[in-house]
């Protein structure tokens, strides 16, 4: 179901809320967090379908943000999104005009569940810093997407500068995968350190710097970066050893080949993750992720040096 309140006040949109709760059955006790998605002025029915993926696994009100991008008087149009179009979760969209847009916050917190943890997305570009952000402020946890971004290496360098406890970026999940198997792999014998390692990949992919800082900062070796334009994301990881080389192969973005010394291949489902897969990984966990703060804080600086 989905209701339009044009020219409407975040008072309204709350009552209308109760309202349906009470009569069609949309349970607001069973939501376990706040999810405000900040889409500036780009079309956010992306971030929505992944975020209503996400809410099966973490039911929500999804607050959404889609500044309209033409100069306007000072209104506020709405839509909310109950039932089938808005999977486990409630969905409301507010289309603040340019006058009313710097109050972000203001027009938020009417809306948000009481007593309930607030994570924020930037699915698109990223503020200069998410923790001093009106909207981070707010939120026990911020989630950036480096790779959305029109230049996704600089901003991931800027995102180390002004690192705070809470901060995350898609990128960083969809490394998960990759960092598992390396892990894994590394505590089976023999127990020998990494002298050197590689990762390659997409050019301006951000993962594959954050996969190049992990190894870099986790191993303490030195690691060389190979950017290739137009491959699927990371591609490989060799780690190479007194006994021989570790490789994780992946260079068509579905399967993977592990090759260990005299032992067999063996090939391993690792796709590409899923925008929504990336988003319910992060909701996952509210406290603050130490490993990604360290690899982006000191892990990148080891590779760009």
């Amino acid at each position: 179901m989905i209701i339009h309140l044009p020219g409407t006040t975040t008072r309204a949109i709350n009552k209308r809320l109760i309202e349906e709760r009470d009569e069609g059955g949309a349970v607001a006790l069973g939501r376990v967090l706040t999810l405000v998605i900040d889409a500036e002025d780009q079309d956010p029915e992306v971030a929505i379908a992944a975020a209503n993926e996400a809410s099966r696994e973490h039911p929500c009100r999804v607050i959404v943000l889609a500044r309209s991008a033409e100069p306007a008087e000072s209104t506020l149009d709405a839509e909310i999104r109950l039932g089938g179009d808005a999977g486990a979760s409630e969905v409301v969209i507010l289309r603040p005009s340019r006058a009313i847009a710097a109050d972000d916050d203001t027009l938020v917190m009417p809306l948000l569940l009481p007593d309930a943890p607030i994570v924020t997305w930037w699915p698109f570009e990223v503020p200069d810093n998410p923790a001093a952000h009106p909207l981070g402020r707010m939120a026990q946890r911020r989630i950036t997407d480096t790779s959305a971004t029109s230049q996704p290496g600089p901003a991931l360098r800027r995102l180390a500068t002004v690192h705070a406890e809470g901060d995350t970026d898609i990128a960083w999940a969809r490394t998960t995968l990759w960092r598992g198997l390396i892990a894994a792999t590394l505590e089976q014998p023999p127990f020998e350190p990494v002298l050197e390692a590689s990762v390659s990949g997409e050019s301006t992919h951000p993962s594959v710097d954050l996969m190049a800082g992990w190894l870099a900062w986790s191993l303490k070796c030195p690691v060389r970066v190979e950017r290739i334009e137009g491959a699927p994301a990371i591609t490989q990881v060799r780690l190479h050893r007194a006994s021989g080389d570790i490789v994780l192969d992946r260079p068509d973005g579905k399967t993977a080949a592990l090759i260990k010394p005299d032992q067999p291949e063996h090939r391993i489902a690792l796709p590409i993750r899923q925008l929504r897969e990336c988003l319910a990984e992060e909701l996952r966990r509210l406290d603050a992720d130490e490993v990604y703060g360290e690899t982006l804080t000191r892990g990148l600086a080891l590779i760009d040096a």
